[in-house]
């Protein structure tokens, strides 16, 4: 095990013999960190913490920390991140509180730049950037492949759908659907996110497909209600996955979303 003279880990704490953890790093109690992760100096890592394979932590991060949420007093909630996962210097992440399901959830593949923040009980998904400064509070949901731009903000409950994007700056209090494109402060609605749709290779028919379903809930002037039946029928004729997907990030919205 390649760990620096410097840094302190803790007796409990559970380390693969590859993992490398840098000088002046914290390890607490009950933090598993598996294996090929590497920390790299100056990082504090609480427990309970899982942290999965591949995953780099740069310095000055602070990782599985308790939550500053008024309604916390100790108790011993979980935070869990999976494999691959870039946490630039100064990311901080909180586990989560029994006020929801004691766990604050990190997936695959995300790129946290610098000062990140993940606050309590958010649920990450996979192949997210999140850019400097990006913050999103406490019991958000992240989508997969969604993109949150520098100095932007997340009110507490929001959820980003599938692909969707967040322009730098912006100030988000309701939920985004998926593939849609926001910015601004307060958020709005400035299109979908059609560089992003291709960058992941959704089909060119699927994407049409999505235009059209953009224009049927953005531009037509329905009620939701109607744009859902509207979305619901044009999917009962082609069963498009992708358009199953914008279909339900409306549907299951309990905020609202950006309109």
């Amino acid at each position: 095990m390649n760990i620096h003279p410097s840094s302190i880990v803790s007796e409990k704490a559970k380390i693969d013999p590859t993992v490398k953890i840098g000088p002046f790093c914290i390890i607490g109690d009950n933090v598993e960190i598996k294996s090929g992760s590497s920390i790299l100096s100056h990082a504090v890592i609480k427990g309970p913490t899982v942290i999965g394979k591949d995953n780099v932590i740069y310095q000055f991060s602070t990782i599985g920390e308790d939550t500053p949420d008024k309604k916390f007093k100790g108790e011993n909630t979980k935070l869990i991140i999976g494999d691959n996962n870039i946490f630039r210097e100064g990311v901080t992440v909180h586990r989560g509180t029994i006020q929801d399901a004691e766990l604050t959830q990190i997936g695959d593949n995300n790129l946290f730049m610098a000062y990140a923040h993940i606050a309590h009980d958010c649920i990450v998904g996979n192949d997210n950037v999140f850019a400097n400064n990006a913050a999103i509070a406490g019991h958000v949901i992240v989508g997969n492949s969604v993109t949150i731009g520098g100095l932007s903000t997340i009110h507490q409950f929001c959820i980003l759908g599938d692909h969707s994007f967040v322009g730098m700056n912006t100030s988000i209090s309701m939920d985004v659907p998926a593939f849609v494109k926001v910015a601004a402060d307060p958020a709005r609605v400035i299109g979908l996110n059609s560089i992003g749709m291709a960058r992941n290779e959704i089909p060119e028919e699927s994407i049409n497909l999505l235009k059209k379903s953009y224009k049927v809930v953005y531009k037509r002037g329905l009620k939701l209600e109607a744009a859902i039946k509207k979305l619901e029928i044009m999917h009962s004729e082609t069963d498009d996955s992708f358009l199953l997907t914008f279909i339900n990030s409306i549907k299951e919205s309990s905020r609202g979303i950006l309109r």
